[in-house]
């Protein structure tokens, strides 16, 4: 699956330091709420009340996650959404590695390594 059709699906987690303005993870959840996209910020180190410690407390189901953290707490959040029948995963530059996308091939979890921001503005999002 490309970046451009998980962007069909509208509802996201971005995993990482989703309320630091200085972050990728603001921006990106940023963009993607200008977008229409249907947000839910998680970050396993947060202790924000406007921010989802795990996946597991999101209170609707999710379509994609942005993965942008580290990928050893990553590697944790993939296979938490593999419990949650979570199968689509965009994994951010430098969030990736090699665990994490074994742990996708052999679970059936669909990985697209990239950049949402660069995906979002090829459809005019974000700009």
């Amino acid at each position: 699956m490309t970046g451009e059709e998980m962007l069909e699906f509208k509802k996201w987690a971005v995993v990482g330091d989703v309320l630091n303005p200085e972050k990728y993870a603001y921006k990106i959840v940023d963009t993607l709420t200008k977008g229409n996209y249907n947000v839910f910020k998680v970050n396993p180190r947060s202790n924000s009340d406007q921010v989802y410690r795990s996946l597991k407390e999101v209170p609707e189901k999710i379509d994609v996650i942005d993965l942008v953290i580290h990928p050893k707490v990553g590697l944790n959040v993939v296979k938490e959404a593999h419990e949650l029948g979570i199968d689509k995963i965009f994994i951010q530059p430098g969030a990736e590695s090699e665990e994490i996308l074994e742990f996708c091939k052999e679970n059936g979890i669909q990985a697209f390594q990239g950049c949402v921001l660069v995906e979002l503005s090829k459809k005019g999002i974000g700009e």
